[in-house]
């Protein structure tokens, strides 16, 4: 397949993708943390930016190692296991619906309030399919709206920020006063951060869309998008905070949770920033709708090229967008608003739930890699204490939110699990067609032709599915390292061919490799393993002309994890895989 070339996103365009999503959480975050937290909401959200500068490192460790399109699905793929893997992209997957779907309806809710004659169910949908048209267009149109909008929200906050102090400068601190010697309705003031904690941690959802199409950024943007949406969220989120407390009572927080901001615009500027306020929120929450397609798309791709997902959604348009799985993803966003009746709080749970467990696996991935590919280099290290304080926030947060709201939670997994079992059986197709096979013979006498016909079918499809060819490139290493490379094929990979490939000088010698392949032949008579030698250099160039000469993608071939001398990034291997 013939791969579409496309320009790299520059730092602005890829923090303005991710960074829509990210900072339009002020929007909400705000009102949900001070109603558990009260007058200490601002330390809740200063400790939810504690915790994102964390994952700063532990994200910027992992996509340095291995720079492909994925997330935690990508990271966990090259350290543990296939199936692993395919539960941090369902979770992902469903994060990413869930934040399309609310954050359309949210923005049409803001609509309606400007221009009540519409219809939220409707523009809601027209809203998804707009942005679907969009992202079909191709990334480099995407990445152009995006920066419109993210430019316009960021003067939108700073503007509202600045109208505040003044505000307070000429009113003074009444309010502010009465507000902190409130009672906390939560209880003591750590269970007030605990749960304020939990719910500010909202505020975070979106950091995870940039390790989703890496492989579409400019070399080195990636870090720095981390940095910038740490900056904004550490910013605003908590100044907002802190300003809401000491302008509006904390009475009146509940009455205008749905438009806080706009009500605090209101109350220092008047209608016109009200009003601004209220189209910014429009436009980001739908630049919150596009990140969910970029993301979703570079993550759907990367399962595709893996087999996670037939290879039909693999085919592109003349702009390298992945159309039908846009598409794809457009229909289970409006399914999903017509079974769920845009009810907020059944999306709220699969948006919260998801996108805690996504952070949460990929700081394990992120453990898994300095344990496992420990010679990978890496351009940053985060430390092994950050990155388990950082997993137990995520875990803290998690509990906190059931206590919050234990019916979402339970929403949650009746969303997770039917997504698990389709997954599921993409992972276990061939042995669910093998047992089919099996159940049809069961029948034979009975059903004959229908048996006969079935069985050659569904045989073809086994041999399909196992007919591809797999590639491991070793450097002459010895039995017990190709055995567990066996192993890892035998137990992933759904394939009966492997070419064991060693590149090497004219003058050395393989005679002990082959006896080893030899060895492994006999005791995996399943496979049918070749071994082949190549004078060479191992490097790019050959695997570009083995991949084309044999006919066999490079995701399909693997390597062992590299050392520090090793003269290639992992990346410049164009999506060879790590298994060792």
């Amino acid at each position: 397949m013939k791969k579409v070339i496309h320009k790299k996103l520059n730092e602005l365009q890829a923090t303005a993708i991710c960074g829509n999503d990210i900072s339009s959480s002020c929007l909400y975050v705000s009102a949900l943390t001070i109603m558990y937290a009260g007058q200490f909401a601002w330390i809740s959200l200063l400790v939810v930016a504690v915790v994102l500068f964390l994952f700063r490192k532990i994200y910027a460790e992992v996509v340095g190692a291995i720079p492909l399109n994925g997330g935690a699905y990508n990271v966990l793929l090259n350290t543990s296991t296939k199936r692993l893997a395919s539960l941090a992209a369902t979770l992902t997957v469903l994060s990413y619906m869930a934040t399309a779907v609310i954050s359309s309806i949210e923005a049409m809710h803001y609509l309606h309030g400007i221009l009540d004659s519409i219809n939220v169910t409707i523009a809601t949908l027209v809203v998804l399919i707009v942005f679907t048209g969009l992202a079909i267009m191709g990334i480099g149109e995407s990445a152009f709206v995006a920066v419109i909008i993210f430019v316009i929200h960021l003067f939108t906050l700073s503007l509202l920020v600045l109208v505040s102090i003044w505000y307070l400068l000429m009113n003074g601190l009444d309010t502010f006063h009465i507000n902190w010697a409130m009672p906390l309705q939560a209880g003591g003031f750590f269970t007030a951060l605990f749960l304020g904690f939990s719910a500010a941690m909202l505020g975070i959802s979106g950091f995870e869309s940039s390790s989703n199409f890496v492989e579409e950024q400019e070399a080195g943007v990636f870090r720095k998008t981390l940095r910038n949406m740490w900056g904004i969220v550490s910013f605003f989120n908590p100044v907002l905070a802190l300003l809401l407390i000491c302008i509006i009572p904390l009475a009146e927080v509940g009455e205008h949770k749905e438009s806080l901001l706009a009500y605090l615009g209101h109350t220092t500027g008047g209608t016109w920033l009200a009003f601004l306020i209220s189209i910014d929120a429009v436009l980001v929450l739908c630049g919150a709708v596009l990140t969910s397609f970029v993301g979703v798309s570079g993550l759907l791709n990367r399962m595709t090229l893996d087999r996670v997902l037939p290879n039909y959604f693999l085919k592109q348009n003349k702009n390298g967008a992945n159309y039908r799985i846009i598409i794809g993803f457009l229909i289970l966003c409006v399914s999903v608003l017509f079974v769920t009746k845009g009810h907020l709080e059944s999306l709220a749970g699969v948006y919260t739930f998801s996108f805690l467990a996504v952070m949460g696996l990929f700081g394990i991935g992120n453990l898994m890699l300095k344990i496992k590919r420990r010679k990978l280099p890496r351009p940053e290290k985060a430390r092994g204490i950050a990155v388990v304080l950082a997993v137990g926030f995520i875990v803290v947060a998690f509990f906190g939110n059931i206590k919050l709201n234990t019916n979402s939670f339970f929403t949650f997994i009746s969303y997770l699990v039917p997504a698990l079992l389709l997954v599921s059986i993409m992972l276990n197709r061939s042995m669910l067609i093998k047992v089919s096979i099996d159940a049809l013979e069961y029948f034979y006498k009975p059903l004959r032709k229908f048996v006969v016909l079935s069985n050659r079918y569904l045989s073809q499809m086994h041999n399909n599915v196992n007919s591809q060819t797999f590639v491991f490139f070793t450097k002459g290493d010895d039995v017990a390292i190709l055995n567990k490379v066996m192993q890892y094929v035998q137990n992933n990979e759904s394939t009966k061919k492997l070419k064991i490939v060693n590149v090497k000088n004219s003058s050395e010698s393989n005679d002990l490799l082959i006896k080893d392949v030899e060895v492994l032949d006999r005791a995996y008579p399943e496979i049918d393993i070749e071994f082949v030698e190549i004078i060479g250099v191992f490097g790019p160039e050959i695997i570009d002309k083995l991949s084309v000469q044999w006919g066999i993608p490079k995701n399909f071939m693997f390597i062992g994890s590299p050392g520090d001398r090793f003269s290639y990034r992992v990346a410049d291997l164009g999506g060879v895989r790590l298994i060792m």
